[in-house]
């Protein structure tokens, strides 16, 4: 099991890294993390839900995804409630007052998963979750030291170098820990390490001495990795967008909302080199954009009143106005029509709202939520374009507007069906389908809406898979991997 002293530590990339190199050592394996909370989600075959970075993990394994993998992902709908999904279904909702809850409610659940995977593969890579210092969570622990005492996993914890203070933070974590809990750690892990190592020996001989247990490897800080976020936006990524300023490029924005939800949709734009990508927050500007995106949304009302907040909502008439052309996915989409309603409160208690009355529909948020992967082909245009994506929705859209619908789908089920809708000018487009950039074809077939000219595309899943190999191909150079073969195969 991958622990870290801190979110964000790496404990999710240590993961897929450790499955690709087993994978590619023909060693059967399989991610796990017993809770995820995070607004970033993926479709699994059978029409379930897990966690992004738990579809990465898979990948990795190059395997289909299962919900097995994430039996309990949590997605905040506030600052102070989460939605509650247990084996890739929506069960429940937790407020902050409630949240010890978990345990009754999924640890059984998680327990089953677990074992499930360890019947069908020789190893499984367990991620934590935060950190297992957070001693006001302990009581009921399900994600971190709760379960690797309860299925007797050994640890190795991972910690971030880059923050600073990286020896004060493995010492202290394991510090806090019970006897039982610190015996359980079998090595550490120094992430994102800039510069000679050698002037880092010295404290890690001090840490081993200190610890008593091994330092398993230092790893390099990696600049410019191409791989899904699991949560935040990689800000990193964004910072490092590769536009040949030789070409010509087009320029995208997409605001940023408080409930922004699987904008990792458009991390193969921030590797198109013909794409300028812009994340504009609070007190920006949409101006001079060819095209501007709505982006999923977990409390659709709630992100809709920001837009208006921020004055966004004038600023996309306005872009239209001049000719933009504008793109709303999933609840985004939602957004472009004229009303939404929630009667049953799904995303709060403000009932109904007008939307920015764009497109001629409205939108119901109902209690069963759409879960599907999907393939199909656009409609009315001049060629045909493949499309393949998934779809994470509880509205059901009506009106005119989808008498112009942008794609024929059909699901995991093999059902058909009409998807989205275009405006009569085709300046505004709107899609339930995540997952629009990943294919080539489909980004090409976008950037020439938006622009009228042919650009090259790459697959996101070529690039993807070069970038799993880097990844496994930079660990493997520098963590001990005979001591954490010897970890794995003592358990």
């Amino acid at each position: 099991m991958v622990q870290g002293t801190t979110s964000d530590a790496g404990k999710s990339l240590c993961v897929t890294a450790l499955c690709r190199i087993l994978k590619r050592k023909g060693i059967s394996v399989a991610p796990f993390k017993p809770q995820n909370m995070a607004l970033n989600s993926a479709v699994t075959n059978d029409g379930g839900e897990i966690g992004r970075a738990q579809a990465l993990q898979a990948e990795a394994c190059g395997l289909a995804l299962s919900t097995d993998f994430n039996p309990v992902l949590l997605k905040p709908n506030s600052d102070m409630t989460s939605q509650v999904i247990i084996n890739g279904q929506a069960v429940s909702e937790l407020d902050a007052r409630r949240f010890g809850n978990i345990k009754e409610l999924a640890f059984e659940q998680v327990l089953a998963a677990f074992e499930r995977l360890k019947q069908q593969y020789d190893v499984v890579i367990v991620e934590g979750a935060g950190s297992p210092a957070e001693v006001n969570l302990r009581k009921n622990d399900i994600a971190n030291m709760g379960f690797a005492e309860a299925v007797d996993c050994p640890v190795i914890l991972i910690s971030d170098i880059d923050r600073g203070g990286v020896f004060a933070h493995l010492t202290g974590t394991v510090n806090v820990l019970s006897a039982s809990e610190q015996a359980r750690i079998k090595g550490f892990l120094i992430n994102k390490f800039r510069g000679r190592i050698e002037l880092l020996q010295d404290g890690i001989d001090w840490l081993e001495e200190h610890a008593e247990k091994p330092v398993l490897g230092v790893l390099p800080y990696i600049m410019d990795l191409r791989l899904d976020a699991e949560d935040g936006i990689n800000r990193a990524l964004h910072a490092g967008n590769l536009v040949n300023p030789d070409q010509q490029s087009v320029r995208i924005k997409i605001p940023v909302l408080p409930r922004i939800s699987n904008h990792t949709d458009f991390e193969p734009l921030l590797n198109h080199p013909n794409v300028i990508l812009e994340y504009i927050e609070a007190g920006g500007d949409l101006a001079g954009a060819d095209l501007i995106i709505l982006p999923g949304s977990k409390s659709v009302q709630a992100d809709l009143n920001y837009l208006r907040e921020q004055g966004f909502d004038h600023q996309i008439k306005r872009h239209l106005r001049y000719g933009g052309k504008l793109l709303g996915i999933c609840g985004g989409f939602q957004m472009l029509g004229d009303t939404l309603s929630d009667p049953d409160h799904i995303e709060g208690h403000q009932g109904s709202s007008e939307g920015l009355g764009l497109l001629s529909m409205t939108t119901t948020l109902a209690p069963s939520k759409q879960l599907k992967n999907v393939r199909g082909s656009t409609v009315d245009s001049d060629t045909e374009v493949s499309v393949v994506g998934y779809e994470i929705h509880c509205g059901i859209s009506r009106g005119t507007a989808l008498d112009r619908p942008l794609f024929l789908l059909c699901d995991q089920n093999e059902q058909q069906y009409t998807d989205g809708a275009r405006s009569e000018d085709d300046q505004i487009w709107g899609t339930y389908v995540h997952g629009l950039f990943d294919k080539a074809e489909m980004m090409s077939h976008i950037l020439s809406w938006v622009s009228g000219k042919t650009f090259y595309s790459e697959d996101w899943q070529v690039v993807r898979e070069r970038e799993l190999d880097r990844l496994a191909d930079i660990y493997e150079q520098h963590i001990d991997l005979n001591t954490l073969f010897e970890i794995i195969q003592s358990h």
